[in-house]
């Protein structure tokens, strides 16, 4: 399957506490670059949550934004743990009873002792996992955007692909006429400017010119580029470098194509040539 390196996912969960909100957002890129923007609470698992996507993507300019949002129905919530107090209080006393001299607790001492203040939140083990969810739920919706788009991306460069070989199909029968019509044009031109011309010396010269300006070879090497880039496309998986380096064998034959022209017809091929050619490297550059 094709996939184009643009796409777009978001998800949204909800928590003990507050929201957790995912997007992934990416153009197209020579090779993958993974930009993260992260609350503080997530920078420890960057490095898993980078692993985790380039598993599922190979090539685009990726950016993965979360964020950690509040909301007045997820207030977090904070409960005194009394009966936890009512211990520490005890042993504080005890302990002021073996030692006068002791300072005693203080309540913000008191509040900052672990497991006197319970809340609602998820603890940071929990929010991990979360958020590795919706991350995989993430990456799910954004590869299937990107391969629907990828299939749009595949029937426009077929269709292109159809365009080129009908313009080879309409061309290559016609060679031979061209060629003919060509030389023998040049040859009158020669009789003109030249008295007695030796038959044997001009069909030898025009022999080798013929093969100089035979444009045959070009044709099928359009034609076998042309099979290779269907076969591509129909195989999908990473195509995008394959097939930006068909274009470019594509649009070398094509200017040899033109630089060999001796009619106007195989001039005006060579440029639409060129022209479709230029569309499908377009095309070919948002393709993983």
């Amino acid at each position: 399957m094709i996939q184009s390196m643009t796409g777009f996912a978001a998800v949204s969960r909800e928590f003990a506490g507050g929201v957790l909100t995912l997007e992934l957002r990416a153009v197209n890129h020579r090779y993958l670059d993974i930009q993260m923007r992260l609350p503080e609470e997530l920078r420890v698992i960057e490095s898993q949550l980078r692993e985790a996507i380039a598993a599922k993507v190979s090539r685009g300019k990726l950016e993965c934004r979360i964020g950690l949002n509040q909301s007045e129905a997820t207030q977090p919530t904070l409960e005194l743990n009394r009966e936890y107090v009512a211990r520490l209080v005890g042993v504080a006393a005890e302990v002021q009873a073996l030692a006068p001299q002791a300072k005693g607790l203080s309540v913000g001492e008191l509040l900052r002792w672990p497991g006197v203040l319970q809340t609602n939140t998820l603890a940071p083990e929990e929010l991990h996992r979360l958020c590795f969810e919706s991350l995989n739920r993430g990456l799910a919706d954004f590869n299937a955007s990107r391969s629907r788009e990828g299939e749009k991306l595949r029937d426009i460069l077929n269709e292109r692909v159809a365009g080129m070989e009908q313009i080879i199909t309409s061309v290559k029968p016609r060679l031979p006429e061209i060629l003919d019509n060509y030389m023998n044009k040049l040859s009158a031109r020669l009789r003109e400017a030249v008295d007695n011309v030796d038959d044997d010396r001009l069909k030898q010269e025009f022999a080798l010119f013929a093969q100089k300006i035979d444009v045959d070879e070009e044709l099928s090497r359009l034609s076998s580029h042309l099979s290779e880039v269907k076969r591509i496309l129909k195989a999908g998986g990473q195509a995008g470098k394959r097939l930006d380096f068909l274009m470019q064998e594509l649009n070398r034959e094509a200017n040899t194509l033109g630089s060999k022209s001796v009619s106007t017809e195989t001039t005006q091929a060579s440029v639409e040539l060129k022209v479709l050619i230029e569309q499908m490297r377009e095309q070919i550059q948002n393709i993983e």
